[in-house]
């Protein structure tokens, strides 16, 4: 653990509630996570943080898991003025035009499917990459859909998870 998420952990443990709870829901947007992770501090290392997290995303509900997936913007439309989701989907900020159009058919044939936006851990990911995994799992089934986007998240929180125990005091 290097000496700035050492801090920033110390930090985190050390916030109040309601600071705490609001940087949690920061990472996901699903209350019943964050008041888990909240319940378990404070945390010896991040490690213990990522084991916590990890354990309350396997806990989530189909609902805990809608609420969660309501927090995050279709692939190729980040949040304006949303750092966070601009930086995550960085890699559809230079996809071609014909690209975005493909995209936005398929995030709304997706939606249309299973109710709910395609997740995917997008930090690292080309434009083509996540059109080739919508693709792919467009055709799964909603029960081994709602598992892999279980699992998306567990990955998308533990990068905002180290974000956050990264930050300045």
């Amino acid at each position: 653990m290097t000496s700035t998420s050492a801090s920033g952990l110390a930090r985190f443990n050390a916030s109040e509630e309601s600071a705490a709870l609001a940087e949690l829901h920061e990472v996901c947007a699903s209350t019943a996570w964050a008041r888990q992770l909240l319940a378990a501090r404070p945390f010896a290392t991040v490690e213990d943080l990522y084991a916590a997290s990890d354990a309350a995303m396997a806990e989530l509900t189909a609902d805990d898991l809608a609420e969660a997936m309501a927090g995050h913007p279709p692939i190729g439309r980040p949040k304006p003025g949303d750092p966070t989701s601009s930086r995550e989907q960085a890699g559809m900020a230079g996809a071609s035009e014909e690209l975005k159009a493909e995209m936005l058919e398929l995030n709304l044939a997706y939606q249309e499917k299973f109710g709910h936006v395609f997740l995917i851990c997008a930090t690292g990911r080309t434009g083509e990459q996540m059109r080739d995994a919508v693709k792919e799992r467009i055709g799964n089934s909603p029960e081994q859909e709602r598992e892999i986007v279980r699992t998306e998240l567990g990955k998308i929180n533990r990068i905002r998870l180290t974000r956050l125990v990264e930050q300045d005091a």
